[in-house]
């Protein structure tokens, strides 16, 4: 099965990617992955979770306090018989 490649025309990228991956001594792939991803959770517009949960009781106009719902389902275990 081949590996796919990411080819890095940029000498300067390149660069900055051996020196980085030598110093946390990771490969050269883990350390454009995680590049990669960091840009996307920061410049993407991908948004944090926190704001997200924030933001859903306003828009669905319903609040569920999902302990009270858990707890009123419970029932007390009698034991086993023996």
């Amino acid at each position: 099965m081949a590996v796919s490649r990411l080819v890095v025309r940029s000498a300067k990228a390149r660069d900055l990617a051996r020196r980085l991956a030598r110093r946390e001594n990771r490969s050269i792939a883990e350390i454009v992955e995680r590049a990669l991803e960091y840009y996307e959770i920061c410049q993407a517009g991908r948004e944090p979770a926190m704001s997200f949960y924030a933001r859903l009781p306003p828009q669905s106009g319903t609040d569920l306090d999902l302990e009270a719902i858990v707890d009123g389902s419970r029932e007390i275990h009698k034991g086993i018989k023996l």
